[in-house]
């Protein structure tokens, strides 16, 4: 009778450490999959439950992160040099250059041109001026303008971009950043295509003294 107990008994627990093993391959999930210091980013490592199989594990929600730097460009054409000519008060005589700008800007560009002396400065008398304002030393309203036209190029690859001049405005001190062009979305610097001319133009009264004036232009984007 010990003899028979003995052998039921190895025979149950035999077939309880047989349970027990398999019980632990039959979870699904065998692992994680994590990102170090992600806070959220661990998933479970899946397996298929078969031999032979595979796991899989997952991670989802990882962040790619990118800057594209700004950039603003100018070229204009010419060797810095506007020469107007010799002035006669019979009408108005002027120069131009073509400008080009690029930009990536969400909001295109804007370019100002001021005038350092606020008109063109007579290179002998630096109380004279071309302009239309009248001082004592210089009593003399004559006319000094700026302007700007678009040349009907556009190098934008988005369809809602515009693009704007200036109509001719009297220039007469250094301190009015005079708006000449503008445009409202990124563009591309496509030097052999212009975007727009710039002109200056200047009319002398019969009474402006017989000098030579020179005169400073800032330009800035």
């Amino acid at each position: 009778m010990r003899t028979n107990t003995n052998k039921l008994l190895a025979g149950a627990l035999i077939a309880g450490m047989t349970l027990a093993t398999t019980s632990v391959f039959a979870a699904s999930n065998i692992g994680t999959g994590s990102v170090v210091g992600s806070g959220g980013l661990t998933s479970n490592v899946v397996w298929d439950d078969a031999f032979p199989g595979t796991a899989t594990g997952v991670v989802n929600g990882f962040v790619v992160t990118a800057r594209v730097k700004p950039t603003l460009n100018m070229v204009i054409t010419g060797s810095g040099v506007i020469d107007l000519g010799d002035l006669d008060p019979a009408g108005y005589s002027s120069g131009s250059v073509d400008i080009e700008v690029g930009t990536n800007a969400i909001n295109g560009a804007s370019v100002t041109a001021r005038s350092t002396n606020g008109g063109l400065q007579n290179a002998s008398d630096a109380n004279t001026y071309i302009n239309d304002a009248t001082t004592v030393n210089d009593p003399v309203a004559d006319s000094y303008r700026y302007s700007s036209a678009i040349l009907g190029a556009v190098d934008s690859a988005f369809g809602s971009f515009t693009q704007a001049g200036m109509a001719a405005v009297e220039v007469n001190n250094n301190s009015t950043a005079h708006p000449i062009y503008t445009s409202n979305k990124p563009q591309s610097l496509s030097v052999g295509t212009d975007d727009f001319t710039f002109t200056v133009a200047a009319q002398p009264d019969a009474q402006t003294l017989q000098l030579d004036s020179t005169m400073t232009l800032l330009l800035s984007l």
